[in-house]
């Protein structure tokens, strides 16, 4: 005949396995929602990410050429990004504006430039310039139009 004491502790720890069990299988079942809920993420992030980078894309400046390199004109402003990098061209018209101590109208930086404002073909190139960078992040345009430093 078999020992009802040890029968009893089989009993026992036949339960406490059919408790850690009931235990595990909840947690396994947790993990693998958490894992396919970040699966999901993981794509989602992934179509995100391309979706901006195929809007970067179309919106980013076009580049010149420099010996043989592709490099942008006018890079946009950052903290690793300096005046110096820009063209002379563009380093004088951010001088104008800066020397301003306000915000400038395209017509008085050309006539800080020396160029004829008195015909629209020759103020036009430097207004695109100014947008230019405006757009880049180097200057800021005012609602009336007028350009100034940004801050």
């Amino acid at each position: 005949m078999l020992d009802p004491e040890l029968l009893e502790r089989i009993t026992a720890r036949r339960a406490e396995l059919d408790d850690l069990e009931a235990q595990l299988t909840e947690q396994l079942a947790e993990v693998r929602s958490e894992r396919d809920e970040l699966a999901v993420a993981e794509r989602v992030l992934e179509r995100v990410s391309q979706e901006i980078a195929g809007e970067r894309a179309s919106i980013s400046p076009a580049l010149g050429q420099v010996a043989g390199r592709a490099v942008m004109l006018v890079p946009h402003r950052g903290p690793e990004t300096e005046e110096a990098m820009l063209p002379p061209d563009y380093q004088r018209i951010l001088t104008v504006v800066r020397q301003a101590g306000g915000a400038v109208t395209a017509r008085q930086v050309g006539e800080t430039l020396g160029v004829e404002v008195s015909v629209k073909s020759k103020l036009e190139p430097l207004r695109g310039k100014l947008i230019r960078l405006t757009d880049r992040g180097w200057l800021r345009k005012q609602p009336d139009g007028r350009f100034a430093n940004r801050l």
